[in-house]
This record gives C-alpha cells, structure tokens and sequence, in this order.
C-alpha cells in the first residue's frame, strides 16, 4: 500500500492521516542511535556525473544517512524515495548534485531507523563532467592481477556458493477476495486476471507464497454476531486459500482487518474498500477468532503443510495511524493475544511482526518482547524507494540473532499512481534491492504482482503507475522482466568484482552458473536518486567485462537488455493509444506480441584462448539492464 498521488478529496485525507512515512535521522541524535559510534575513513570519489562515497562499517548499524551542505547546514540527502532515506552500507552514489560545485559531505550511523548518531568527518567533492565513464566487470576464477582490487572506484569480488534467491518466498497481492471478483477494469474480467498473475509469479519468478491484506474483512464473512454471540465461517477463506492452493501457491496469512461487528471503533476505516483499523472491542473473542482460523486451516489444509509451509503476521503498518486506531500498547496487546493463539494450536506454527512501515516500532516490539515467552519466528517491517537496511544488528542486541527477517512490503514508491513503477527506472532499482538483501534477508516481498487493485480506487488507463509488476491484462513492465532474470540465473553463484567509474554505486553485477554449466551475467546501471527516473547521458557507461572460463572452450552468447526500447511495453502502447485510456481488443493483442524480453543483437560465437578469458565491451545507459547468457556450444 502507500500514499496516494492523485488529488482527490479521499486521496488528500488520506495523505494529511499518513503524513511522510519515516525519515530516519530527522528526530535528531537520541534514541537507540546514542550509542552508535561517530562512523570513520568517509572517502569520496567524483566521477562523470556523480559522487560515490564509502566509509568504514559501524558496529552495531542498521545503516546509514548521507548528508550533503553546499554551505555550513547538513541535511540527509534525499532521493525522493517518499520513505526511509538511510541506506544500509556504502558505497553510495550522489547523482543529484550540479556537476563541477563542490559539495561538503559527512554520513551518520543509524541503530533501528528511527534516529541517527553522530556525524562523521566531513569530506568535499563535485561531480565530473567529463572522463572515460568506463566500469569493469570480473566474473569467475581470478587471474593475475585480478585479485583484491583496491583502487579507488573498485569493490571487492563478491560471491560464489549458493545463489540466495530473496524474492522467492512471497509476492504481494490486492486483498485475496478480490480474486472472487467478476467486475471489469480496462476490459478485463479482474478475478481471473488477478490469479492468472499469481500463477505467473508461481511460475515464471518461482515465488512460493503471497501476503496480502483483509483476510478477515467482512467480504469474506469470518466473523458475525448473532444474538450478541460471535459466529465465524471460514467458508470465505477457504474459496479464496483453495485457489492459491491451486496455483501452488501459499499464503502469509496477514491478520487483518477487524471484522466490524468485533471492532472497538468500526467507524474507523480505510481503503476503498472499508478496511476497519479499530483495536477489537473484546480481546478474548479476538483471540478465539484467531485460534479457530488457525484450527481451521491446519484441519483443512494439514498440519504438517501448514506448520512447514505457511505463517501468520500480526495486522498491517501499525504505527500508522492510518491503519491503527489503536495505542502502540494496544498493538503489542494484539501481537501477544494473536501469537498467543497461534501457538496454542500448533508451537510450530510461525508467527511474526510487526509489520510495520518504515522500519518503525522494531525496537518497540523487541523491547516489549525482552524477558517474555511470546515468540517472534520473523521480524517484518516494510520500505520503499530505497533498499532495506541491515536489522541484524537489532536483533542481535535482544537477543535474538538468527531470526528470520522479512521485508513484506517492498517497491519503488510508497505513493499510488506515481509513474516510477512503469519505468526502467524501476527495473534496475528492483535489482539493486534483491542484490543488497543477499546474505542477510529471507524475504524481500514485491508490492505487489499485478496492478487489478483498488485500494484508493482501480486502475483508471494502462500503465497508470500501478505497483504492478504485471498490468491490467498481464503486460509484462520493465521491473517485471528484471525479476525475470534475476529467476533465469543459476544456483551457484559466482564471484564478480567491479571496477572503474561508479562501480557499486551505478554499475552493479552478479553472476551465477547452471548445473549443466551454462553462465549467467546480470549487470545494471541505475541510482536511488528519482529525479533520474527519465535518465541521464553523463550516467551512462561502457562496460568491459571479463569473463574466466575454462581455455579452448568456446559458447554461445545472447544478449538480453532492459533499457527505454528494449523489453519496454510503454512506449508501445504511448504510440498506439492517441489518448485512450484503454486497448482495443486489436490493441491488446498487438502489445501481447510486443511484449517480449529483447534481445539487443543476434546470438554470437565466443572461444576462450588460452588464457580462459571471455571479454564482452558495450554500452550500458542510466537506468538500464544488461543479462549475458554463455552456453558451451551445442546446448542452445
């Protein structure tokens, strides 16, 4: 969910309600951060059209604000993101200063999100408007020379082993009843479409759940007072989880929203669809509810299946008002009454929290936690417009390393209606932020898989900037073919190092091969920084990558691109539409066989001498995607 970008009456009150949702660092140095060490040896690097900083790890960090002042006043750089603005390591990549005005720079450590430390020393550097704009990529055994590159401009080599995969264990979805829907939008009938996008994640992306919203809303009828008696019926439910089941598919059941005839306050409501964000009036029948879904769903489904296969999250962004009504207190009471009952019909059952926006109340609930026997199997919390920060740190100091965490809400923009998310823009952001969450995140769920969604109205023309990976219709966008091809690498990942002008920062690279040896190189060019969003000519580069191999060997090399003209339905659609909102039937079927992953030339030949190296050089713009697939010969 997030805020909304069209200027209606409801759009307007909603976004008074939810205010900016989180800007880390601006409450000042207090809180969690006090003890966060003042971070050291900040170095900056001007390349064309940027400046890339890094610095020295803090123990103890969750991540960290950038500050910029062009005169003596630092203020956290912001990217126009719309939510966290600290970024969980170096080396960041400052794309929106003018080039050749030096800017004064210092970085602060943050603990939880909620409030930054001391500033670190202060460094100057202006972005170039000039230079060779070149960044070169390692992949596979190093040779001489190769090895524990250090120059300025340059990270180390990453990888190898296993090839973690933090997309596949959920995708987001409008509320599941929506599936059930026989309305039209654009055209098309919603329920069918909506699924038919679900079994594309499933199948095409190798998701293997989906979170979504109001499971208990009385759409779905759960929960009625007959005679001042509760009343549950779970048949709802069961229409909605059967058909995920179907699928392959499984559900993070997300304990939301309060039925009406149990909520304290149900004129406190949300979304077009009247989601009820009261506390329950009675916390033992709220108790009851959720003992009996989970009996439910284990007697449906089996134990074992549900126990292995599923989880539940307690509520949706609490520390939004917006979608709580409630007292913090009120919450933690809701999160100890619900996990409570979980466990009572199954302890192995997993349950989770907090959910919440921004990276917000993680210290809370894990302080509310300390010294009580109420489980937390995962740690959630959602952001936008950035990647996530590092909340190992956290658990850690309460005791509980080694916890699952669980970004359940992630995309491009918080805000509805906001163009980013049909752009190649965000293509290369979705790569930067799956690539970030390697090594220290289990799930890193997309908001959402397809734009059929109606919480602050549906979709009103194609591509309207949906959180869609698909759209209405199921067109593929350019972030969806970048999941794609995060999908088509290999399980065994390969060590790549970067090198050169704005290596880490804008050109990023990981690599990985199949078992029956077929390579797969994917490569981006992109920043955080959204006033980009249409590109930049001094961002673009020239990559030069080398590629070790066995010598002699020889391959079959295709070469698939994400940029404005390639893999890149919008224009299509831009040039056909002359102002319709929606396709004809004609038109639909013409953007289907324009909707491919492109290919940016012909397969070619390559042979490895006897060095074993494979060297691949061509341009790559900002925002823009490159995957190069090797095949020894004779397997494509």
């Amino acid at each position: 969910m997030g805020v909304p970008g069209r200027p209606d009456d409801a759009r307007a009150d909603w976004e008074e309600r939810i205010g900016r949702r989180g800007v880390p660092g601006q409450e000042g140095h207090r809180g969690a951060a006090a003890g966060l060490a003042r971070p050291s040896g900040l170095r900056a690097t001007s390349g064309r059209g940027h400046v890339t900083l890094d610095w020295d790890p803090v123990p103890g960090a969750a991540g960290y604000l950038v500050y910029r002042a062009a005169g003596e006043i630092y203020e956290p750089l912001d990217h126009g993101g719309g939510d966290v603005l600290a970024v969980p390591a170096g080396p960041y990549a400052d794309t929106s200063g003018e080039p050749g005005r030096i800017r004064h720079y210092a970085v602060a450590a943050v603990a939880d999100g909620a409030s930054a430390g001391p500033l670190s020393d202060s460094i100057a550097a202006a972005p170039a408007t000039d230079g060779p704009a070149t960044v070169t990529i390692v992949v596979g055994a190093a040779g001489p020379g190769e090895a524990g590159l250090s120059e300025p401009g340059s990270t180390p080599a990453m990888g190898s082993g296993l090839l973690e995969r933090p997309w596949e264990p959920m995708i987001g979805s409008e509320h599941l009843s929506y599936m059930l829907s026989q309305d039209l939008t654009g055209g098309r009938v919603i329920g069918p479409e909506l699924r038919e996008a679900l079994r594309i994640a499933h199948d095409e992306l190798g998701v293997r759940a989906v979170r979504a919203h109001a499971i208990l809303g009385d759409d779905l009828g759960v929960y009625t007072e007959a005679g001042g008696r509760p009343v549950h019926d779970f048949g709802g439910v069961d229409r909605v989880y059967d058909q995920l089941m179907e699928i392959g598919l499984r559900p993070v059941v997300e304990l939301s929203f309060m039925p009406r005839d149990l909520a304290a306050d149900p004129g406190q409501s949300v979304f077009s669809y009247g989601a009820v964000v009261s506390p329950p009036k009675d916390w033992d029948r709220w108790a009851d509810l959720v003992r009996d879904l989970a009996s439910h769903l284990t007697e449906r489904y089996g134990r074992d299946e549900v126990v292995s296969r599923w989880a539940f999250e307690v509520w949706n962004e609490p520390n939004l008002e917006v979608f709580w009504s409630g007292t913090p207190e009120e919450y933690f009471r809701l999160y100890d009454v619900s996990a409570g009952a979980i466990k009572s019909v199954h302890p192995d059952l997993r349950v989770g929290g907090p959910s919440s926006a921004a990276t917000g109340w993680i210290g809370e609930l894990l302080g509310h936690l300390d010294g009580s026997d109420v489980p937390l199997d995962f740690l959630s919390t959602h952001v936008y417009g950035n990647v996530p920060l590092d909340l190992r740190p956290a658990l850690a100091s309460h005791g509980r390393a080694g916890t699952s965490i669980w970004w359940t809400e992630w995309g491009t923009t918080p805000t509805h209606f906001n163009q980013v998310g049909d752009t190649v823009f965000a293509a290369a952001f979705l790569l930067r932020g799956m690539a970030s969450a390697l090594g220290r995140i289990d799930a890193l769920s997309h908001w959402v898989a397809s734009d059929h969604f109606e919480e602050l109205g549906r979709p009103p023309q194609l591509f309207h900037g949906g959180f869609g990976l698909l759209s209405v219709g199921n067109l593929r966008k350019p972030r969806y073919w970048a999941m794609a091809l995060l999908a088509r690498l290999g399980r065994s990942r390969l060590p790549v190092s970067v090198r050169g002008d704005g290596a880490g920062g804008l050109v990023e690279a990981l690599a990985a091969r199949h078992d029956d040896g077929r390579i797969g190189i994917l490569a981006w060019n992109g920043t955080l920084d959204q006033t980009k969003i249409g590109g930049d000519p001094l961002l673009e580069r020239r990559l030069a990558i080398r590629v070790f191999v066995p010598p002699g060997t020889a391959y079959t090399v295709r070469h698939y691109r994400i940029d404005g003209e390639h893999s890149n339905i919008v224009p299509a659609w831009e040039r056909m539409r002359r102002g319709a909102p929606w396709p004809s039937d004609g038109q639909w079927a013409e953007l289907g066989e324009l909707n491919t992953l492109d290919e940016l030339g012909p397969a070619q030949r390559a042979a490895a001498g006897g060095d074993g190296v494979l060297e691949f050089v061509f341009d790559l713009p900002m925002p823009g995607v490159s995957y190069l697939e090797l095949a020894q010969d004779g397997w494509l």
